[in-house]
């Protein structure tokens, strides 16, 4: 089959991979109908996270293939979302609502990669889950964002305790912050500010809820939060970038009793004690359990309750994978999805 690997740094090659196979009783083998470039496939696109010969992919939807002996919750020929952390979704951890920690999770990015043609899924009936029926082609770019952007933005805004009656700020203008406006609104945010620079993203942030919008960062980007909520600072906060300073700006950004959810993947971001301590801040995040928040997500998506797949703005197929990473890299796109 054919499938993207990442050979290093700005080094992205579409070749032939081997066939999965089932392995274990709990396996499922599926055809890949649509995946896509995560903003966090760029961390190691840019040198930031080490890359040799890496399969590259977490975020898919396809059609069940071949399944084990002991899958008992699919059928070949179901079409299926899946998380981007494999889980087995019974073990104690899952039914707490943190499937992205299961005892038997793995990230699908380090050890599957669905930039491909075809991809085995361990404990398939714990993290994939099927549609009502196969859905048309307009459909499709909802349910993969499903698979992580959107799953983890809603995780983000869940984390930040966004609801009625609360004001959101959104750090971050990718995918995963525009998903965050969005998970704001649907979880009835009174009033929702979107920090962005880019007028495309802006745009967007408006389409899916943003009532706000600022351009300004660091130490100015807070104060203008703080203008916009009398003074006091925002309920809540989603981090979706995974930086030192942006961090600390979401931190900054929240009132006192605030909370943060932090969604972005970290990279050198280190708390001092002093700020943290007398911030009085809630945080919570990680990476997002996506498949707890799954049925419903493909419920509000087939039902026509949200569009999430407005947040890909360029397609490509997959052997032109190369350039979808370039031009997220680049900024010329917000997140690529790919054709197979």
């Amino acid at each position: 089959m054919r499938g993207v690997v990442m050979y290093g740094p700005g080094d992205v090659r579409v070749e032939e991979r081997e066939d999965p196979k089932i392995e274990e009783p709990t396996d499922a083998v599926i055809r890949v109908s649509a995946s896509c470039i995560c903003g966090s496939d760029l961390w190691p696109y840019r040198g930031f996270d080490p890359a040799d010969h890496q399969v590259m992919g977490h975020e898919y939807v396809g059609v069940v293939e071949e399944v084990g002996s002991a899958v008992r919750e699919l059928e070949v020929g179901d079409f299926v979302v899946g998380s981007f952390v494999i889980s087995d979704n019974t073990c104690e951890i899952c039914r707490a609502g943190y499937q992205s920690k299961c005892v038997h999770g793995t990230f699908v990015a380090e050890s599957i990669g669905t930039q491909a043609e075809r991809a085995r899924i361990p404990h398939a009936d714990g993290t994939l889950v099927r549609t009502p029926e196969h859905p048309g082609p307009e459909l499709i770019p909802s349910l993969l964002a499903a698979s992580d952007v959107l799953g983890t933005g809603w995780f983000g805004a869940v984390a930040a305790d966004a609801g009625p009656g609360r004001t959101v700020a959104v750090v971050g203008d990718g995918a995963v912050g525009l998903m965050g406006v969005l998970a704001a609104r649907e979880l009835g945010a009174e009033r929702i500010i979107a920090m962005s620079r880019h007028a495309d993203r802006q745009e967007l942030a408006r389409f899916y809820g943003a009532t706000d919008i600022v351009e300004e960062r660091g130490e100015a980007g807070v104060e203008k939060v703080r203008e916009l909520t009398g003074g006091l600072g925002a309920h809540s906060v989603i981090e979706a970038v995974g930086t030192q300073e942006s961090m600390m700006q979401a931190i900054d950004s929240a009132r006192p009793g605030g909370h943060i959810g932090y969604v972005g993947v970290s990279h050198d971001v280190e708390l001092p004690g002093g700020p943290l301590f007398f911030s009085t801040v809630h945080l919570h995040g990680g990476p997002a359990p996506v498949r707890r928040f799954l049925p419903d997500l493909v419920r509000r998506i087939w039902d026509r309750e949200i569009d999430p797949g407005r947040v890909f703005d360029l397609s490509l197929p997959l052997e032109e994978a190369a350039e979808g990473y370039a031009a997220m890299d680049e900024r010329r796109s917000i997140k690529a999805f790919l054709t197979l």
